[in-house]
């Protein structure tokens, strides 16, 4: 008889940074409403992901799945790209955060 494993928490998110070999950053956005005052709030949170076949870029929406600690901070691994970049806006996105590490504007 073989077990059947429990479902994994899965979360959607946007690549950050693609940067470093089977890692990636994935930004997850969630909104939520106020508890105490009704407005909706919208809350950002960064995790880094296992990416074995270093298939996603920076700008991918991608899902990820909770799984064992794989190193100090990785606890999520990569389960599929959802929709791939746009690559006019990476491009963009690489010029303006060059421009703000150089501390100046366009």
């Amino acid at each position: 008889m073989e077990l059947e494993r429990p479902n994994r928490r899965t979360l959607q998110g946007t690549v950050t940074s693609a940067a470093t070999p089977k890692t990636i950053t994935v930004q997850v956005e969630r909104t939520f409403r106020h508890a105490r005052y009704g407005k909706y709030v919208r809350r950002r949170k960064k995790y880094a992901a296992h990416d074995e076949k270093s298939e996603a870029r920076r700008g991918d929406l991608v899902e990820i799945a909770a799984t064992r600690p794989l190193s100090k901070r990785k606890r999520w691994r990569l389960v599929r790209v959802i929709r791939g970049a746009d690559l006019a806006t990476t491009e963009v996105l690489d010029v303006e955060t060059e421009i703000a590490s150089a501390g100046g504007r366009p």
